[in-house]
C-alpha cells in the first residue's frame, strides 16, 4: 500500500518506528501534536494516522484516549513496539564524556537506573527525536540523547549505550487510524473496539458488562470518561476480543445495546498482541 501516514513527533521516533513496522511502503509525515495527526488524518492530507495509546511501563496516552471517541476516525490495526532507549552522543564522544541526557519525561524515569549509575543527568526534552536533534546540532560531547537508533541513523549519531531501559518488556501500543471503517478482515483473532453510554438506571453498568462474561467474550480494556465536563455523565471505551459478526459477541453487543444509550464502534481490526 502506497500513500501518507501521518505521526506525532519527529523523524526518529518512537511513533516513526511503528509507521516503518506496520506500514514500511508509506511515507511517514511528522506532526506537532496528536490532534494535528487527527486532522491530517480526518482532511485526507494523509492516508493514515499513528497513534501511540499506551506503554506498559508509564501507562495509558490520555491525551489519544480523549481523542478517540471523537474523532470520526476508525481503528484499522494495532501495532507493539518494543521501546529500547539508547544513549546517543555525537560522534567521537565516549559515554564517560557524558554529563546529561535530554529526553522526553515519560523516558526519562525508563531508565533512571542507568542514569544514576553513570552520575548522568535527566533533561526533559518535548520530544525524544528532537533531542536526539539538538544534541547532533550542539555538537558537545557531554550531551547525549535518549532515543531510537532510528534517530541516531536520522541525525548521523553514535550509540554509546544500547537498550539502556530499566524495564526490559517495555512496550508501546499503537493504533492505525482510518476515515473509513474495514470490517471485512478476518484473522485468527480479532479485536473490537467500542465506545458506550450507559442508561441512567440502578446497576447499569454491572448488567451492560454481564452479556460479555455469559457469552465467553472477553474484555481486554475498559476506560472511562466525563462527558462534556459533567460528573453526572460517563463515556465508556473498550476492548473485546473477536468480530461483531461472531455469533457469541453478536449477543453480547446485543445485551449491552439494551443497557445503554449509545453505542459506536470505532474500530474492527486483527490482533498484533501475539508479537505485544
Amino acid at each position: 500500500m502506497s500513500g501518507k501516514i501521518a505521526f506525532q513527533g519527529e523523524l526518529g521516533a518512537y511513533s516513526h518506528q511503528a509507521c516503518q513496522q506496520a506500514r514500511p511502503d508509506m511515507e511517514v509525515v511528522p506532526c506537532t501534536t496528536f490532534e494535528d495527526v487527527v486532522e491530517m488524518t480526518r482532511s485526507g492530507a494523509v492516508d493514515l494516522g499513528m497513534l501511540a495509546v499506551e506503554n506498559s511501563t508509564y501507562g495509558r496516552v490520555a491525551d489519544v484516549h480523549s481523542l478517540l471517541p471523537k474523532s470520526g476516525l476508525h481503528i484499522v490495526d494495532e501495532a507493539f513496539v518494543r521501546v529500547h532507549v539508547n544513549l546517543l552522543g555525537v560522534p567521537g564522544a565516549r559515554l564517560e564524556e557524558v554529563t546529561e541526557a535530554h529526553g522526553h519525561v515519560v523516558i526519562l524515569p525508563q531508565c533512571a537506573q542507568f542514569l544514576r549509575s553513570h552520575g548522568i543527568t535527566g533533561r526533559v526534552s518535548s520530544d525524544n527525536a528532537r533531542a536526539a536533534r539538538e544534541v547532533a546540532e550542539a555538537k558537545d560531547k557531554t550531551r547525549a540523547a535518549l532515543a531510537s537508533e532510528l534517530a541516531a541513523q536520522i541525525y548521523g549519531l553514535d550509540v554509546l549505550a544500547r537498550h539502556i531501559e530499566d524495564q526490559k518488556n517495555n512496550t508501546t501500543r499503537f493504533l492505525v487510524m482510518s476515515r473509513t471503517a474495514d470490517h471485512s478482515r478476518r484473522a485468527p483473532q480479532m479485536i473490537t473496539t467500542f465506545t458506550f453510554r450507559v442508561r441512567n438506571i440502578p446497576a447499569a453498568l454491572y448488567k451492560a458488562l454481564g452479556g460479555f462474561a455469559t457469552n465467553g467474550v472477553n474484555m481486554t480494556k475498559l476506560e472511562s470518561y466525563m462527558v462534556g465536563g459533567s460528573f453526572m455523565a460517563t463515556e465508556f471505551y473498550a476492548d473485546i476480543e473477536g468480530h461483531p459478526e461472531d455469533a457469541n459477541v453478536a449477543l453480547a453487543l446485543e445485551e449491552l445495546a439494551y443497557f445503554t444509550d449509545k453505542v459506536t464502534v470505532i474500530g474492527v481490526y486483527p490482533s498484533d498482541r501475539t508479537r505485544g
